[in-house]
């Protein structure tokens, strides 16, 4: 069964469709979907280059995730008829498992979809820890941080914990950045509560 995408006034676009998700559950489109909104517009040469992938591999990547209305044109950056520029649609994709129970197909697809996050998230982490001598001494000191506790905790307490921190995650990727002449570095965050036992 498959529902529709919905997007909502709080910036999030809630995916429900098996096929958008299909489409985002790629490694290299969810690449290009993150330097679109970290990095801005940009042509497929663009991207080709700052992924080191083929231009007709980013090409086709591009066409699958417009085809998901995941991102669309931005004909203003074009100086000519021939140049295409790319940016991703509004909303930040989100997804839950849930909205996809009772359908085999959906469910597949959210189950690849979250290791696909997983990995990628991992992967970061992993990427500032090998760079993180490349960075000034400020960056270096209590910028990046790794939290964990264990909570015991009802259905609905866990549901209220992860609205609070999506709230908060929410709250600074929403907040206008400040024009102070400050120079500022891209930042991932992310944060996970799962059901677990030691």
């Amino acid at each position: 069964m498959t529902r529709p995408t919905e997007s909502g006034p709080d910036g999030v676009r809630q995916i429900a469709d098996s096929r958008v998700l299909a489409a985002l559950a790629h490694p290299v489109r969810r690449r290009l979907l993150d330097l679109l909104a970290v990095d801005g517009p940009a042509t497929v040469g663009l991207l080709a280059e700052r992924t080191g992938q083929a231009v007709g591999s980013v090409s086709h990547h591009l066409k699958v995730l417009a085809g998901a209305d995941l991102v669309e044109e931005a004909p203003e950056r074009a100086r000519d008829r021939r140049e295409r520029w790319w940016r991703p649609t509004a909303g930040t994709p989100r997804w839950r498992r849930a909205d996809f129970a009772g359908d085999p197909v959906g469910e597949a697809v959210a189950d690849a979809a979250g290791s696909l996050q997983l990995e990628r998230q991992a992967a970061l982490v992993r990427g500032w820890s090998a760079a993180r001598h490349d960075y000034p001494g400020p960056w270096r000191e209590g910028c990046a941080v790794a939290t964990e506790t264990w909570l015991r905790l009802t259905p609905e307490e866990a549901r209220e914990l992860a609205g609070e921190l999506v709230a908060v995650l929410a709250r600074w990727a929403d907040r206008p950045v400040p024009e102070d002449g400050r120079e500022r570095e891209s930042v991932f965050a992310f944060a996970h509560s799962v059901p677990a036992r030691p």
